[in-house]
């Protein structure tokens, strides 16, 4: 979903959670998101001023939390110049939902293993994006359509398998778009509190997108952390790029699968995306290559053909104009090696998660008849746990390489203190978290 990253509401379809659709990405949610645009001031319909003071009286939610946020918020919503009767009509129908605020939220929160991004081996994560039903489903959206995605590709210059593949990732192309109301689930995250600004400024958009006609109130079916419509934004990215891509004059993500289509391709377009650029390649290497410049350090092209990286098919790379690209082992030495370009980072935008960008492009690039990767997935190799992760990341910083917070999130930190622990020690720095790593930083082998 758009603008967040645990807090997406794609990110636990794939588990326990069911109201949530992998990867995602999100939209673009939370700790790994843009931050929320600016929300412009709010004009009262019709010119009426709300009277000073007045307020709105709710049914108990069965709640006390709710019910006293809500006595609270609601009172500022007004202050901030919505009607009353907006107010009422958001807010009235609160209730708890044991993802935020029942024991269920304590695992959500600290249960990253339970996260596909986080969790499970790439090749893993990847079986569900990139299996049959899915292509099968994306090959046939395109040929559904061809003329609105030559349309969308025309307004916006963004792929159609790259739009494709967002849509797939959020929602498997409309088909689950959440069954939640946003402006309960964001209740719900702020009275939970540990992200009440993000949820409370998302909710002053909601009713943003209510005061213009784009919804009612009964209209936001979000997911349970209040990502919306068939590619899941926040309230807040939709006001900054939802598109109105038929003209009608309202801006419908949630059944129009065009409106849905533009939106994303406006966020991505804004962000920076490059048609007719690569977001990555696969490439093979020398026998002899220094694994350690997978260090998330973008070189140039020509550099990386120095050192004897090239495509893993043969040929030149064809780069569209793209120059510089860094190279990401997503599985270490023995797994698939990539070069990643500008449009990769842009996916990223969507949904922070190295994984998820991945899973993106390796969709939209099967979509466009390119099927990968080449090289075999190490699947011998066993991934960490998150407590063996946890253990790692302390035992790095002890050690004086800086893995960060010690949180069980093997991310680009973490990867890079590895590197620079395995280069001290004259093993390949591929910066992968192994078992065998981790008995080689607590003391239990010594280096072979």
């Amino acid at each position: 979903m758009v603008q967040m990253g645990f807090w997406k509401s794609r990110l636990l379809t794939s588990v326990a959670f069911a109201g949530l659709v992998a990867s995602c990405a999100a939209v673009p949610q939370g700790p790994d998101t843009l931050p929320p645009p600016i929300i412009p001031p709010v004009e009262q319909p019709g010119g009426v001023e709300p009277s000073v003071g007045e307020t709105v009286s709710f049914k108990s939610s069965g709640h006390d939390g709710i019910d006293a946020w809500r006595e609270d918020f609601s009172a500022r919503m007004i202050e901030k110049g919505h009607a009353p009767s907006l107010v009422k009509a958001l807010l009235s129908d609160l209730e708890p939902i044991s993802m935020w605020l029942g024991n269920d939220f304590q695992a959500a929160a600290t249960g990253i293993g339970d996260q596909a991004e986080f969790a499970k081996p790439i090749w893993d994560y990847l079986k569900v994006p990139l299996g049959n039903t899915r292509i099968s489903t994306g090959t046939k959206k395109l040929g559904s359509d061809p003329i609105m995605f030559d349309a969308l590709e025309a307004r916006y210059g963004v792929d159609r398998e790259v739009l494709a593949a967002i849509w797939g990732m959020e929602t498997s192309y409309g088909s689950y778009i959440g069954t939640f109301n946003a402006a309960n689930a964001l209740a719900n995250m702020a009275v939970e509190g540990r992200r009440k600004s993000f949820a409370e400024s998302e909710l002053f958009a909601l009713a943003k997108i209510v005061e213009r006609g784009d919804a009612t109130a009964d209209d936001l079916i979000a997911g349970w952390a209040g990502a919306m419509g068939q590619t899941q934004f926040m309230p807040t990215t939709y006001l900054s790029y939802a598109a109105d891509f038929e003209g009608d004059g309202r801006i419908d993500v949630w059944g129009n699968e065009a409106d849905a289509l533009a939106s994303a391709a406006n966020y991505l377009s804004k962000s920076g995306y490059v048609a007719g650029q690569p977001w990555g390649f696969e490439v093979k290497v020398p026998s002899n290559f220094n694994y350690a410049l997978a260090d998330g350090k973008e070189r140039r092209v020509t550099t990386w053909e120095n050192t004897g990286l090239a495509p893993i098919g043969g040929g030149a790379f064809e780069t569209g104009g793209a120059d510089f690209a860094e190279l990401w082992l997503p599985a270490g030495a023995e797994g698939p090696k990539y070069l990643l370009f500008h449009n990769f980072s842009v996916f990223k935008k969507y949904n922070r998660s190295d994984s998820y960008a991945f899973a993106v492009g390796m969709v939209a690039q099967t979509l466009g008849g390119n099927v990968g990767p080449v090289t075999a997935w190490p699947k011998h190799l066993k991934p960490l746990s998150v407590a063996n992760i946890k253990l790692m990341q302390a035992a790095l910083n002890k050690r004086g390489f800086d893995a960060g917070v010690v949180d069980g999130i093997p991310g680009r930190r973490t990867k890079g203190a590895l590197q620079q622990y395995q280069a001290s020690i004259g093993v390949v720095a591929d910066g992968y978290p192994t078992i065998e790593m981790l008995d080689l930083l607590e003391g239990r082998t010594s280096p072979s």
